[in-house]
């Protein structure tokens, strides 16, 4: 797809774009899935990088601070992006479903109002959360242990929020195909901690000094990614993206405020379990069990965020399976390939794990963090099962219906999260691990059904 402000694209892209056609017209399902695995190697790439950053990170801060302190800093971050995660108004995922159809009908302006709404919606939401953590923190701060030096800074670092504030310019990107810069902005948020990290402690400050470089972090994550997604729609759009001809987004974009909801809800309630555990941990247990929680969680993060860029380089994908008029045996053929691929890769991860825990622990953490290794197995075992999810999920929004992907998510957390204090008090830090597994077989399992249903109904 072309960055000027011409709609037409240049010779070279024209002879580009007709080898694509006709390598789709050949294996449209085989493309498709080459085509979402190069979004997710591209992202992956940068997450890579940003996975070894933060495992430098890591080794400084637990080893500098403990497990009490590392935890009051968990604590704090998880706070303040599970009430982003409650309030905020992400759209990338609207942009993607209605901007794919404006790509295909050549809707230019179309996309220009669609982008200005959805950015306007998205800040909007983020200033409430921001408002909302401040307001909140004094009150909640003291259930999770907070030190007063924690809950002095709490308000300042509700600007944190601002670190996911940036799924309007996220959704641009993966609509053009700009993978490649979604994951070098991976690499800002670990770069700027680990900088922060090594002054922290090359000075010798203490707890507030690390919340203070992760609240820069959080910043930089903001600035830049909202800087590459204005550059190149300015590119594209010319002045018609600051003021595009008149049109009413809600007429173009029929059903854009059900969908929103709808999908926002359901983006809310499958993360919010993740958000919350910490939380729980912290308040059941104490600050320096939720930073065990966390290294333990740690460990996850090579399947957990690889099924999170899935679910969305494969809803880019649907979108426009969706958006072309595509039946409902190539929707189930490409996610059911999505998910067989995820889970074959998944399984070393969870061999390496089970066969290693307390090494990887001491790796990341040293010895002090050693109890967080029997749930970090579970844990791993329960992100393997729930990347199922993000394709099926990102299939049923692409069908216009991301109300039924909430209902699966809001049904499982339903079930199993208020178990979670019962589940710590019976069986300490491993009822984390429990209810993870749980929640993620049931979710799993709804989503699944509801993919085939729907994708039934596909003509």
């Amino acid at each position: 797809m072309p960055f000027t402000a011409s709609t037409a694209p240049p010779r070279g892209q024209e002879h580009a774009d007709r080898e694509c056609e006709v390598s789709a017209e050949a294996s449209p399902a085989g493309n498709r899935i080459r085509r979402i695995f190069k979004g997710l190697g591209l992202v992956l790439g940068g997450k890579a990088g940003a996975g070894l950053i933060s495992l430098l990170y890591l080794l400084l801060a637990t080893r500098y601070l403990g497990p009490a302190d590392y935890g009051v800093l968990v604590l704090v971050h998880a706070y303040t992006t599970t009430v982003c995660g409650i309030i905020e108004f992400p759209s990338w995922q609207a942009i993607l479903r209605y901007g794919a159809e404006a790509d295909r009908d050549g809707g230019t302006h179309r996309l220009g109002r669609l982008l200005r709404f959805g950015a306007a919606v998205e800040l909007i939401g983020g200033a409430f959360a921001i408002v909302s953590a401040m307001v909140l923190a004094p009150l909640v701060g003291p259930h999770l242990g907070w030190s007063a030096k924690a809950l002095a800074f709490a308000p300042f670092y509700a600007f944190a929020v601002l670190g996911s504030v940036r799924s309007s310019p996220a959704g641009y990107l993966q609509l053009i195909g700009r993978f490649d810069l979604i994951g070098l902005h991976n690499l800002v948020q670990p770069l700027v901690r680990l900088g922060g990290a090594a002054i922290v402690i090359g000075f010798g400050w203490g707890l507030r000094s690390f919340l203070v470089a992760w609240l820069l972090a959080a910043l930089a994550e903001f600035a830049v990614l909202w800087s590459m997604g204005l550059w190149f729609a300015a590119r594209r759009f010319g002045p018609g993206l600051w003021k595009p001809e008149p049109g009413d987004v809600r007429l173009e974009n029929p059903g854009i405020w059900r969908f929103l909801i709808a999908s926002n809800a359901d983006v809310t309630l499958r993360d919010l379990a993740g958000r919350v555990a910490p939380l729980i941990v912290g308040w059941v247990l104490g600050p320096a069990a939720a930073g065990l929680y966390s290294v333990a969680q740690r460990a996850t993060v090579i399947i957990a965020q690889p099924a999170q860029i899935l679910g969305n380089t494969s809803y880019a994908e649907l979108s426009h399976i969706v958006a072309e008029g595509g039946d409902g045996r190539s929707l189930r053929q490409t996610v059911a390939k999505v998910v067989g691929i995820s889970l074959l890769a998944a399984l070393p991860v969870v061999l390496i794990v089970a066969l290693l825990p307390q090494a990887i622990v001491g790796l990341l953490a040293g010895a002090a963090f050693a109890g967080a290794a029997p749930v970090m197995v579970v844990l791993v075992v329960a992100r393997a099962i729930g990347l199922i999810g993000p394709p099926c999920s990102a299939a049923i929004s692409a069908l216009g219906h991301p109300e039924r992907s909430m209902s699966a998510n809001l049904f499982s957390s339903l079930v199993f999260l208020p178990a979670l204090p019962w589940l710590l008090h019976s069986f300490g830090l491993m009822g984390a691990g429990i209810q993870a597994v749980g929640q993620a077989m049931l979710a799993s399992a709804l989503l699944v059904v509801l993919t085939w249903r729907g994708s039934g109904r596909m003509r």
